[in-house]
């Protein structure tokens, strides 16, 4: 194998020095101080929900906020509160949010980019959809990025699910610092444990176009559990080491692309890992770079993501202004120690049952009742009187209320 790497990055010789790169990158710990959320949504036109907006269109209404990678030349230019926007496989857009100290100043500035985006969206009678499942048209495909093709080909081979999840899902996305030593693994352990009641809480896509029969209370998360589990699943809940844990995790998934700047087609070895290319045991014609390994890694879907920060990706995109109750509640449930300590005790009972929550939702009895104390919980820590509120009404909603909203 030839020793020249990709674009000069680091070579990585061996599982121990990819393990401490994986350490490095995805745990960086301190004292935890910010939050960021990403936001999700279908597009439709105004007059025709059943017709995807061309991405060529919708780069063109973002001017300067598009992508560069969508319109050749864009600045990239952040929205006036901070947020990148984003464009994924299916044409979805995507806002990424600046860091802020707390729930109120993100929330405030994430309220403002939406507006924002809605009004250049607007300009092309595009609209936000409001459901975090396409209801109305099958999975079809509009970047076509080395990454993209090699992820489709991979996920194929598996059934729908994976071009139904790159596609015509939605989410809400919160990230969250590691914070350190102890405090670090008991967060990680909470967000992870606190998972099936949340999912259950936000559940609201209960119809997805193209997936198989089943009465599923969100579709969104079905697609994660269907599509590859060895990637989805995650790493097992480690609350003394979950640096160690996770990257042994990491390098024995195997590979989804391998990067070659020569080529189109980025399909990686069938069933070869990581460990197994930066070990030896398989040839792809160079050793393993830094840069492979962060590749590899923006390849892992895991409900929660190690990112450097913690990266809450279990949650339905919410209808109308609602994405703020799951952003607000996980800022109020890592408030402190203790909050982090009894949430994880509220949530003991349902820790792993992330399938029945994706079916039943909130109509799971047990389940309903972990929702609804965690949110409570939640609602006695958030320091924004507005949010509180929010969070506390969310508690006190039926199992059916927010289907119903998607709804109407």
């Amino acid at each position: 194998m030839t020793e020249v790497a990709t674009e000069s990055a680091p070579v990585l010789r061996g599982r121990t020095d990819a393990e401490a790169h994986v350490g490095v990158v995805c745990f960086k710990q301190g004292p935890p101080t910010l939050l960021g959320a990403e936001l999700e949504w279908l597009l439709a036109h105004a007059d025709h929900p059943e017709a995807a907006p061309a991405v060529a269109t919708v780069a063109t209404a973002l001017g300067d906020h598009a992508p560069s990678s969508l319109r050749p030349g864009s600045p990239a230019r952040p929205l006036p509160g901070g947020s990148i926007v984003t464009v994924e496989p299916g044409g979805q857009v995507e806002l990424s949010s600046a860091p802020y100290p707390d729930a109120r100043s993100l929330c405030s500035a994430l309220r403002s980019d939406v507006e924002h985006l809605r009004g250049l969206l607007g300009s092309a009678a595009i609209v936000l959809q409001p459901g975090a499942a396409q209801e109305h048209r099958l999975p079809e495909r509009q970047l076509f990025s080395p990454r993209y093709c090699a992820m489709e080909e991979l996920f194929d081979r598996v059934g729908p699910f994976g071009r139904l999840m790159m596609c015509s899902t939605a989410a809400v996305q919160v990230s969250v610092d590691a914070g350190e030593g102890a405090e670090m693994a008991a967060r990680w352990a909470m967000l992870h444990e606190v998972g099936p009641a949340l999912v259950a809480a936000f559940a609201c896509s209960p119809r997805l176009c193209g997936a198989p029969d089943g009465d599923w209370a969100s579709q969104r998360m079905r697609t994660w559990l269907e599509l590859d589990p060895q990637r989805t699943v995650g790493p097992p809940t480690d609350t003394t080491d979950p640096v160690t844990a996770y990257a042994r995790w990491a390098l024995d998934v195997p590979l989804l692309c391998v990067q070659d700047a020569t080529q189109q087609r980025w399909t990686a070895p069938p069933g070869v890992t990581f460990a197994d290319w930066v070990d030896g045991r398989t040839s792809i014609g160079r050793v393993p770079t830094t840069v492979d390994l962060d590749l590899h890694l923006s390849t892992l879907f895991p409900p929660v993501r190690a990112k450097g920060h913690f990266e809450v990706r279990y949650l339905d995109a919410q209808p109308g202004d609602a994405w703020q109750v799951p952003v607000a509640l996980i800022d109020g449930l890592l408030g402190d120690a203790a909050t982090v300590d009894t949430a994880r005790d509220l949530a003991a009972a349902t820790a792993g049952r992330w399938r029945d929550a994706a079916q039943h939702g909130r109509s799971d009895t047990e389940l309903r009742r972990a929702a609804t104390a965690l949110l409570e919980l939640g609602a006695q820590h958030v320091s924004d009187p507005s949010l509180a509120r929010q969070v506390a009404a969310a508690a006190e909603r039926a199992p059916a209320d927010c289907l119903e909203q998607v709804r109407r």
